[in-house]
């Protein structure tokens, strides 16, 4: 036991030698050599697929109760039109932002309340969801846009993935070439992908007037994405 304290010591002092000595074997090896760095991608066009549709209202009044009441009751009934055509995927409804806040007279104190009240519909069904617009009376047509689902995505990331590895490929067997060695190995490789992330929808305003009179599916046009990936690393020709 009285030796264990010198034990310690020693297999200390042993593990602060090697790793000084592989630092230092670290710091005498020489930089890589006949190491390039490149990179490629690979873009392809797709349909956009994905129609987002939000409602909105707004109520104001004296009373905050009064104002809630009536922004809950426009909300009910068009819930109520907007889960008769629901689908999983094609039409899908959820409510958005639900905000009531007071009115300041210019002498100070609470002159009057207003509130807003969002839903969402938005799925792959465009027609189903552009028809819906007409059903929906309770609020009207805040913004509207287009995207690219998930699974739209995913489908296509694959394969430009391969093209976009295909093209690094070409490129190093090239580059390798030019500088007069027969081929290359990867030394360290990237992969990423863009899949066209979803655009804010379009502002696209109506009124309660124009909601009432102008019962009609909305018009709409979905549009092209862009799904890029990219490869980039180092290889080492030999």
């Amino acid at each position: 036991m009285k030796n264990l304290p010198r034990c310690l010591a020693a297999a200390a002092a042993i593990a602060i030698a090697c790793g000084a000595a592989t630092i230092a074997r670290a710091q005498t090896l020489p930089p890589p050599q006949n190491v390039i760095s490149l990179s490629a991608s690979a873009t392809v066009e797709v349909n956009k697929d994905w129609l987002t549709v939000v409602f909105s209202t707004t109520r104001e009044g004296s009373d905050a109760a009064t104002v809630q009441t009536q922004l809950k009751q426009a909300l009910d009934a068009a819930l109520t039109e907007a889960r008769k055509a629901a689908r999983v995927g094609q039409l899908e409804v959820q409510t958005g932002g639900f905000s009531l806040y007071p009115r300041y007279a210019q002498k100070g104190g609470i002159s009057g309340w207003q509130g807003s009240t969002e839903l969402i519909i938005q799925g792959r069904d465009t027609q189903a969801i552009s028809q819906m617009t007409a059903r929906v009376q309770t609020l009207t047509i805040a913004r509207t846009g287009f995207s690219l689902s998930r699974e739209a995505r995913e489908k296509v990331e694959a394969d430009v993935t391969a093209e976009a590895i295909a093209r690094f490929r070409v490129r190093a067997e090239a580059a390798s070439k030019q500088f007069g060695f027969a081929g290359y190995t990867v030394r360290e490789v990237a992969v990423s992908a863009d899949g066209a992330q979803m655009q804010p929808p379009q502002m696209q305003v109506r009124t309660q007037a124009m909601k009432s009179s102008v019962e009609e599916a909305l018009p709409v046009e979905a549009g092209k994405a862009m799904v890029t990936a990219t490869v980039s690393g180092s290889v080492q020709m030999k």
